[in-house]
């Protein structure tokens, strides 16, 4: 049966040993959840923002012995592929849910991006208290905006100056809360960040 939210089993996924093992039980489990989420918010978002906007699903497919640590699906403005664009990107670590506005490191004008975001620095730092910033999508390790504005320029000059540098704003969600929720707050939830960040999302839009 389908669904749209996620369980403590979804999360604890995240550890299951060996490749193959854990690529199973995403595709399985996992991804269907993903595709269910998915179709809701690209409408939803493709209304807001007035363009089509295309789901993709990560397939890890460059994994050949490690198993990902962390699995997500992005909503972006190409059919063809995601990551060279400014795009909205759900997805989960074994302790933590998350939803980034998520600018990764194939985006070509990231100088750009980073120089618009430092002139706009208040459409930052006016977000909820709750939103943060990180710098690898690879990584868990997320920093909140409001508590350190001087590690959020950092990161945007970062941007704007090192090729292979990325920048993801948006929520983190821990696991116990994010498998609490039913289908209407874990939409409810996603989509509400999303909601806060599409000023962002249009600024980061004028220089691609």
């Amino acid at each position: 049966m389908s669904r749209m939210h996620f369980t403590k089993k979804d999360f604890s996924i995240m550890q299951t040993e060996g490749l193959e093992n854990r690529m199973s039980q995403i595709r399985e489990h996992i991804q269907p959840v993903f595709s269910q989420l998915a179709d809701s918010l690209a409408e939803d978002l493709s209304t807001d923002t007035g363009e089509e906007l295309f789901i993709h699903v990560a397939r890890h497919a460059r994994r050949s012995v490690h198993p990902p640590e962390s699995t997500w699906f992005g909503i972006a403005p190409d059919k063809r592929g995601y990551k060279k664009h400014p795009h909205f990107q759900v997805g989960l670590f074994d302790d933590h849910l998350f939803a980034w506005l998520t600018h990764m490191y194939e985006v070509p004008d990231k100088a750009g991006i980073g120089s618009m975001y430092l002139d706009r620095l208040s459409l930052l730092t006016s977000l909820p208290d709750d939103y943060k910033i990180s710098p690898d999508h690879t990584k868990p390790d997320a920093f909140y905006i409001q508590e350190n504005q001087e590690k959020t320029i950092h990161t945007l000059e970062r941007l704007r100056d090192v090729k292979k540098a990325e920048l993801l704003i948006g929520r983190q969600f821990d696991a116990e809360t994010a498998s609490s929720w039913n289908e209407k707050e874990t939409y409810e939830y996603i989509y509400g960040t999303f909601k806060e960040l599409l000023p962002l999302y249009h600024l980061s839009l004028q220089t691609v």
